[in-house]
Order: C-alpha cells, then sequence, then structure tokens
C-alpha cells in the first residue's frame, strides 16, 4: 500500500504509469478526456461524463458548508438547497463504485495484470470513500437536526471538515482512476477488452 492509499496519493508511480505515459492527458486541459484519441468509445466517454457529472454536482453539497461557514448563506438555505443534493450525489456515487468494483475493476486486472496493484488501490479507495460517506452524512444529519443558531454553527463546522476531507478524496479518486482506465481502454479499445 504505502504510496498508493488515498490520503496520501498524489498519482500513480512510474510502474502503473506505463500506458498513461504513452496515452497522456491532453496537456491543454488537465481534465480533458482524450479527446482526439480514436479508441475513446462510448464507454469511455460515458465513465468521463459520470466523474464530470459528479465532479460538478458534488462540488455543491461538499464544498457548499464553507459559504454556510463563512455565513454566505443561513442554516436554513443550507438546509433547502443541500439536504437534497447531497443524500442523491452519495446515492448515484455508491451505485458507481459498486459496479466499477463488481464488474469493471475485474475485467481491466485481468486484462493487465500489470496494472493489478493500482485497481486494488482504487477498490481499497472505495472502501475508504464509503467510510467517508458515512461519516458525512452522520455529520450533515446532525446538522440538519440542529434546533438553533449555536447548534447549528457547530454542527456546520463539524459536517464541513469531512465533507472537506471527503471531496479531497473523490477527486484524487476521480483523476487516478481515470489516468488508471483510459489509456488502458486506448490501448486495447473496449471491444477487445468486452466491454464495449
Amino acid at each position: 500500500m504505502g504510496d498508493l492509499d488515498l490520503d496520501t496519493r498524489t498519482g500513480w508511480p512510474a510502474d502503473l504509469r506505463f500506458l498513461l505515459d504513452r496515452y497522456p492527458r491532453a496537456s491543454w486541459y488537465p481534465r480533458a478526456a482524450w479527446p482526439s484519441q480514436p479508441n475513446l468509445g462510448p464507454l469511455s466517454r460515458s465513465w468521463l461524463e459520470h466523474h464530470d457529472y459528479f465532479r460538478a454536482f458534488g462540488r455543491g453539497p461538499l464544498t457548499g458548508a464553507r459559504q454556510y461557514r463563512e455565513a454566505a448563506a443561513s442554516p436554513t438555505e443550507f438546509r433547502q438547497m443541500y439536504g437534497p443534493r447531497l443524500r442523491y450525489f452519495l446515492l448515484v456515487l455508491e451505485g458507481h463504485h459498486r459496479i466499477e468494483d463488481d464488474y469493471y475493476f475485474p475485467v481491466f486486472r485481468a486484462a493487465e495484470p500489470r496494472l493489478a496493484p493500482g485497481f486494488e488501490a482504487l477498490e481499497r479507495d472505495h472502501a475508504t470513500i464509503r467510510a467517508d460517506i458515512a461519516e458525512v452524512g452522520k455529520a450533515a444529519t446532525a446538522f440538519l437536526a440542529a434546533d438553533d443558531i449555536d447548534a447549528a454553527r457547530a454542527a456546520g463546522t463539524f459536517y464541513g471538515g469531512h465533507a472537506d476531507r471527503l471531496w479531497t478524496a473523490l477527486t484524487q479518486h476521480f483523476d487516478d482512476e481515470e489516468d488508471l482506465i483510459i489509456p488502458l481502454i486506448l490501448e486495447r479499445t473496449e471491444e477487445a477488452l468486452g466491454i464495449g
């Protein structure tokens, strides 16, 4: 584990980058989805779109606690805007991770055994993220149930700390997952991997 732990990882080590080095992201935009690659098939595009959706949609409920802490949003505004969005986001994210763990990661691991440590790390990421989600859920429940301004401020600060941690973990995980999977698909094609 060590340098592959989500809490300390800042990308993949050299032994897991051999395909990423061959198929790097577009240099002009760090999140660019390898747009000019002919083997970027419909599943790959959909996967990247899902991650972009999670990045865009999750930013609000997970980073919105900062607005609340900085008094840019009242407790009522925060509850009305972020409570339902947070629940929906976390539910959809969990479903996405289960499909990856149960179906896609085993296919990719079998296709390229040299990347197995990376896929094992991504599965551990999902376990870490599930634990973070549970903590965010507890903190959000306490915040949404707070019945006076002082309790709401304390609960909002507590929620914000957990939400910030989850957001940091998710953004690192999405980047690393794409950097492992998309180059593999570009190398082999979706059809050859049996996922197209």
